[in-house]
C-alpha cells in the first residue's frame, strides 16, 4: 500500500513540474495577421479559352471536317488580392486577372463580392480591381515603404496558395533589388523584393507584410530550383503606388521613356570598343531631344547604375525605367570609358516621344492588316527602347495575331519583328509596312513562304506553304 502512494506522488510531482517557457508570450506575427487578414481576399477568375489547333499542316481542317466545330473552353483561376481603399479598390497581379469575363472577390468573413477589372499593366503585373462595398465598411490593409527595407527584416506574406484560403507564412527579407527573367522569356521583373517565406501559386497579388503589419510588397513570382524549395518575389509597393492613380483614372499606366538605343555590352563588344566595364547596357545611339540627351547621356556610354539597382544589361535598364511614370527624375550611374558619373534625368512620356517622332507619311502607313491574319505597324522609338532594338535595326512589328489566321500557326506573336519573307526561295528585305504590304500581296496558292523574324535577341524562321 506504500508503494502506490509513493508512485503517485511521483506522477504528480512529474506533472506539476511541467513549467510553460515563455508563459503569456504570444508571438507579434499574430497581431499582424489580426490586423491585416480581415482586408486580404480571394480572387476567383472565370474565362473562356478559344480551342485552336496551332498546326501549320492542315490538320486543323481535317478535325473540323469529321468533328466539326471545337467549342471553346471555359477556364477558372484562382489568386490573391487586398483592400487598400474603403472604396472597394484592391491590388493585385495583371496576371491574375488579365482576361478575365468574371471575378469574385471572397472576404475572410465569408461573404462574396463580384469584382469588376479597372485596369492594369502586364509589364508591371499590377493591376487593380474594385467591389461595391454596398455601405458595408470594408476593412483595408495599411500601406507601408518598400525603398528603405533592409536585409533580414520580417516577412510574412498572406494569401490562397493552391486555393487554401487565407494562408499564413513567415519568414524574412532575402535581398532586394533582384532582377527575375519571366517566365515566357519576355523582359524581366525590376526590382522585386525577395523573400523566404513561402509562396506558392494562388498567392499571387497578396500582400507581403512587415512585422508592424504594413504592406511592404505584391506577392507575385515564385521560382523553385530543387523540388521542396523555392524563392518567392513580391513588386514593392513603393513601385505600385507610383502608377495607382493612373490605373484608377485611365485603367492603363503612363509609361516613362529614357530616350536611348542600347545593347548589351560583352566581352567581345567591351574588347572592340574599348570599353574599361564587362557588364552593363551600351548605349549604342540617343534620341535628339530625350530626356537621356538632356541629362548629358552619349553613344558608347554604359549605364551600370538606375537609382539603387544595379543594371548588368539591356533588359534590366528596360525594365527599370518602366518602374517609373513619365516626369520621374532619377539618377542614372554610367561609365564612360572608366570615368564614372552620375547623371540626373527627367524620364520623358512614350507616347509624347512617338507622336513627336511620327510624320504624316508615316501616320498614313504605319499600321496594316493583312489578310494572313496579322496586323504589322512601323517601328518606333518606343519600340526601339521597350524591345531593345538598335537604331540600324530594320523590319516591322507584329501589333496583333488573329487566332485564326496563318500567322498564328506559324507560332509568330505579338511584338515579334518581321525582317525578311522568302517567296520559293526569293528573299526579300521588309524595312517598312509598304514592304511587307507588297510582297505578301504578292503570295499565291501554292507557293512556299518564310518569314525571317527577331524575338527577345533571338532570330527564326516560320515557313509554311500557303
Amino acid at each position: 500500500m506504500r508503494k502506490v502512494l509513493v508512485v503517485v506522488v511521483v506522477v504528480l510531482l512529474s506533472v506539476a513540474s511541467l513549467a510553460l517557457v515563455n508563459e503569456g508570450y504570444e508571438s507579434p506575427v499574430v497581431n499582424v495577421v489580426q490586423a491585416a487578414g480581415p482586408a486580404v481576399v480571394k480572387i476567383d477568375v472565370e474565362a473562356t479559352r478559344k480551342y485552336s489547333i496551332t498546326d501549320p499542316f492542315g490538320f486543323e481542317d481535317f478535325f473540323r471536317r469529321f468533328f466539326g466545330e471545337i467549342p471553346d473552353q471555359k477556364v477558372s483561376g484562382v489568386g490573391s488580392g487586398f483592400i487598400f481603399s474603403k472604396d472597394g479598390y484592391i491590388f493585385t497581379n495583371e496576371h491574375v486577372v488579365s482576361g478575365a469575363e468574371k471575378i469574385t472577390v471572397s472576404m475572410l468573413d465569408g461573404n462574396s463580392y463580384p469584382a469588376k477589372y479597372i485596369g492594369g499593366d502586364a509589364e508591371l503585373d499590377i493591376a487593380v480591381i474594385k467591389i461595391d462595398p454596398d455601405g458595408i465598411d470594408l476593412p483595408t490593409v495599411e500601406l507601408g515603404k518598400s525603398d528603405s527595407l533592409r536585409i533580414g527584416e520580417w516577412a510574412i506574406a498572406i494569401g490562397n496558395p493552391f486555393g487554401l484560403k487565407h494562408t499564413v507564412t513567415l519568414g524574412v527579407i532575402s535581398a532586394v533589388g533582384r532582377q527575375l527573367p519571366k517566365p515566357d522569356g519576355n523582359g524581366v521583373y525590376s526590382n522585386l523584393i525577395q523573400t523566404d517565406a513561402a509562396i506558392n501559386p494562388g498567392n499571387s497579388g497578396g500582400p507581403l507584410l512587415n512585422i508592424h503589419g504594413q504592406v511592404i510588397g505584391i506577392n507575385t513570382a515564385i521560382i523553385s530550383p530543387d523540388v521542396g524549395t523555392s524563392l518567392g518575389f513580391a513588386i514593392p509597393i513603393d513601385v505600385a503606388m507610383r502608377f495607382v492613380d493612373s490605373i484608377i483614372e485611365t485603367g492603363s499606366v503612363h509609361r516613362a521613356y529614357l530616350g536611348v538605343y542600347m545593347d548589351t555590352v560583352t566581352e567581345a563588344i567591351s574588347r572592340s570598343l574599348g570599353l574599361k566595364v564587362e557588364s552593363g547596357a551600351l548605349i549604342t545611339d540617343v534620341v535628339p531631344g530625350s530626356a537621356a540627351e538632356k541629362a548629358g547621356v552619349k553613344p558608347q556610354d554604359v549605364i551600370i547604375g538606375f537609382e539603387n539597382l544595379e543594371i548588368t544589361n539591356s533588359s534590366e535598364l528596360r525594365a527599370a525605367v518602366l518602374n517609373y511614370p513619365a516626369g520621374s527624375e532619377v539618377k542614372i550611374t554610367i561609365d564612360r570609358f572608366g570615368e564614372r558619373i552620375v547623371l540626373t534625368a527627367v524620364l520623358g512620356s512614350l507616347s509624347q516621344e512617338s507622336e513627336s517622332s511620327s510624320t504624316d507619311d508615316l501616320e498614313e502607313s504605319k499600321t496594316f492588316e493583312s489578310s494572313l491574319g496579322v496586323s504589322v505597324s512601323e517601328i518606333t522609338p518606343e519600340d526601339r527602347e521597350r524591345l531593345g532594338l538598335p537604331a540600324e535595326f530594320r523590319g516591322i512589328v507584329v501589333r496583333k495575331v488573329d487566332s485564326e489566321g496563318i500567322i498564328y500557326r506559324l507560332g509568330i506573336s505579338k511584338d515579334d519583328v518581321i525582317t525578311r519573307l522568302s517567296i520559293n526561295g526569293n528573299q526579300e528585305p521588309i524595312e517598312n509596312v509598304n514592304d511587307f504590304k507588297a510582297h505578301t500581296e504578292k503570295i499565291k496558292k501554292g507557293d512556299y513562304v518564310a518569314f525571317f523574324v527577331y524575338r527577345s535577341g533571338v532570330r527564326f524562321v516560320a515557313s509554311f506553304q500557303f
